[in-house]
């Protein structure tokens, strides 16, 4: 079943929430529209937050990222990344853990490919 047909509205209307399933503090999201893994999200870390306690990240699913605003640090390989990058990761590949000194904020699509 694909994600709800939504037309335009306004994102905050959509409330902020923790992250389901993080083990650090800091971490919030916006779910915009979600089936399961399949999802359009704006994840939020809030200045200082730290990763490392959910360790490494891979999905069974392609997760496209766009950095909205601020700067991110993947602590793996030591590279910081900031406004109007982008990624997309397949399935399996890993990333992270992160951190955020002043904060940022990320437009994510999760999808599985057919």
């Amino acid at each position: 079943m694909p994600k709800p047909e939504l037309e335009f509205f306004p994102v905050s209307n959509t409330p902020w929430r923790p992250v389901q399933g993080s083990k650090c503090e800091g971490l919030d999201e916006r779910v915009l529209a979600a089936n399961g893994p399949v999802a359009t999200r704006i994840l939020r870390f809030a200045p200082g937050t730290d990763t490392t306690p959910n360790g490494e990240q891979a999905h069974e699913f392609f997760e496209v990222v766009y950095i909205l605003s601020g700067f991110l640090t993947d602590l793996r390989p030591g590279q910081t990344f900031s406004t109007g990058m982008y990624a997309c990761r397949p399935p399996g590949m890993l990333h992270g853990p992160w951190t955020s000194e002043e904060g940022c904020e990320i437009f994510e699509v999760r999808y599985v490919a057919t």
